[in-house]
């Protein structure tokens, strides 16, 4: 059975050339995904895996799911304070 599909794919590359491509878009469509989020949320560990690792999706996918934080730290406006600095 497995010699067989393994022949069909030898004898018409272009399925394989078809499946390939595919595979590659969802992994970038995916990949971008979670590491555009982990660079926002600042979760430099999950970006270095996902940019390091090929997962076929998986890995942003459990990331997106499961250990993106539910919203963005928003932090406090200081309109009323300038920074000051020290001149050398």
């Amino acid at each position: 059975m497995y010699h067989n599909f393994m022949y069909a794919f030898y004898q018409q590359p272009f399925y394989f050339l078809f499946l390939l491509i595919l595979l590659s878009v969802w992994e970038l469509v995916w990949k971008g995904f979670g590491l555009w989020y982990s660079a926002q949320y600042k979760q430099k560990g999950w970006f270095m895996v996902m940019l390091l690792l090929n997962t076929a999706g998986l890995l942003p996918i459990v990331y997106l799911i499961w250990f993106k934080p539910k919203q963005k730290r928003e932090l406090p406006l200081k309109s009323s304070t300038k920074s000051v600095r020290k001149k050398k």
